[in-house]
């Protein structure tokens, strides 16, 4: 519609198109229709649901486990839940990181001899009680070092250092728990039950 026919009052025909553009009188609440309903969805699928909705489709029959307090295990599936009983070796200490130079000897050596963490936990434990891992440890009854060789002096075979030297008493006294227990929570577990090894 030209701007004269427009200011004449001028009216065009019904349906006609004007340039590129052309709106029905229905567009606009379509589009906001459209709009409100897309804002509606967004709204009510969140991506949390959408994440919740692929969790539930997890395949039936696919156990999964739960360790209480250490000493139970509980098995649930979809459709049943049950805990049994586990036996747990209390007589193990708990897994220890190396404190300190001469512990750091002792796990190096305990790994080269093949043996893991576990065992590495029993010589802490059984250092701590017997000498605090101190390589001047020593008492009445004649025991001395880190290992509480009795007597003290046993611990030159492994060099002639044994008195002030840790890898020199350690190195004796992982030879001594291997020949004697086989291994360091064997000598732990002596040590617990008669208070020496």
């Amino acid at each position: 519609m030209s701007y004269r026919s427009h200011r004449a009052g001028i009216q065009p025909a019904r349906g006609a198109v004007y340039g590129r553009h052309t709106r029905s009188r229905y567009s606009l609440p379509l589009f906001a229709f459209t709009a409100a309903l897309a804002l509606v969805l967004v709204l009510i699928f969140t991506p949390n649901q959408v994440q919740v909705a692929v969790a539930a489709s997890v395949p039936v029959g696919h156990a999964q486990t739960l360790n209480v307090n250490g000493s139970y295990t509980a098995d649930a599936a979809r459709d049943s839940y049950g805990v049994t009983k586990r036996v747990v070796d209390v007589s193990a200490p708990a897994a220890s990181v190396p404190a300190g130079e001469a512990q750091l000897i002792a796990y190096n050596m305990l790994i080269s001899m093949g043996m893991g963490d576990d065992q590495f936990s029993c010589l802490v434990s059984l250092w701590n009680k017997e000498s605090h891992w101190s390589t001047t440890a020593g008492n009445a009854s004649g025991a001395y070092g880190i290992p509480q060789a009795l007597p003290g002096s046993k611990m030159a075979s492994a060099g002639p250092d044994w008195q002030t030297n840790a890898t020199t008493q350690i190195t004796w006294g992982l030879g001594y728990i291997d020949g004697r227990y086989g291994s360091p929570c064997a000598a732990w577990a002596h040590s617990e039950a008669s208070n020496w090894y």
